[in-house]
């Protein structure tokens, strides 16, 4: 019997098309994220030249890894290699300006270098503006492994096909999820545990805007979820914890979850609440 079972995985891996170790392409974001933040990298640069040897090893890394899948790339793995590379300068200036978001709207920041090496909000930003440079020159399921990447780290979910805007802060970040068509606009402030998310995940509308609209300067509280590739969230608006939104609001509408609390005072034993669990 497990013979049988061995040469039907044999065939399985014979027919499938390989694609690099997810180290691989992981310890290269790790290494670009390193080169743009130096005070996340243990290695020290004594000179320009020094640095300059570094980027062009990052290069070949890269070159290496989109080489083995070659076959599955839209254009020479030479080409898309340069052209990721070029990207960097504006990552690391759109990077720089989410840090500076972060740290300029949460009063417990006490300076960038604080954000960039203990915030997984900012970690979780960063790879996926790197993740989604590949999507955009169609590299495929790398930028995905990326996120995911991520993900694991940081509790943070965002599918790199997302569009996100400059000086974007996710502050703790825990179970945030992002889809793939949501698009986010600039100075966005986003909690833990929200939701932006499609109201339905039927196959069909796989090619079709599932994910809200977040237009600039809104906030967004813990636990909210915003659903509907219809659904725009106006400009400076509010949204509250715990909010179940799925139609649109206008600019500088503030939403809010209206929740009953009932306290009561009373120095009886008897008439304590008890849980069984």
């Amino acid at each position: 019997m497990h013979r049988s079972f061995i040469k039907k995985l044999y065939e399985e891996h014979r027919k499938s098309e390989r694609m690099p170790y997810h180290t691989d392409i992981c310890i290269f974001t790790e290494r670009v994220f390193q080169l743009l933040f130096p005070q996340n990298s243990e290695q020290i640069f004594h000179s320009a030249e020094e640095l300059e040897v570094y980027y062009y090893a990052l290069e070949n890394q890269l070159l290496s890894i989109f080489t083995k899948i070659q076959k599955q790339l839209p254009k020479p793995a030479e080409e898309l290699t340069k052209a990721f590379m070029e990207k960097l300068p504006n990552i690391y200036d759109k990077l720089k300006k989410d840090a500076k978001a972060i740290s300029m709207g949460d009063p417990a920041a006490q300076d960038l270098n604080q954000v960039i090496r203990t915030y997984p909000g900012f970690y979780g930003i960063a790879i996926y503006r790197m993740a989604h440079e590949m999507c955009l020159l169609d590299i495929p399921l790398l930028p995905r492994i990326l996120t995911e990447f991520s993900h694991e780290k940081t509790g943070i979910d965002i599918h790199p096909a997302a569009t996100i805007g400059e000086y974007f802060f996710i502050d703790h970040g825990t179970g945030i999820v992002i889809g793939g068509t949501a698009i986010i606009g600039d100075h966005v402030k986003i909690y833990q545990g929200v939701t932006l998310g499609a109201l339905s995940v039927e196959k069909h509308m796989a090619s079709m805007k599932r994910h809200p609209t977040i237009e600039d300067g809104v906030v967004i509280y813990a636990g909210a979820t915003i659903l509907g590739g219809n659904t725009v969230v106006g400009n400076n608006s509010v949204i509250g914890g715990n909010v179940w939104l799925t139609e649109s609001v206008e600019p500088y509408t503030k939403v809010y979850h209206k929740a009953q609390v009932i306290k009561k005072v009373s120095k009886d034993e008897s008439d304590a609440i008890h849980f069984s669990i």
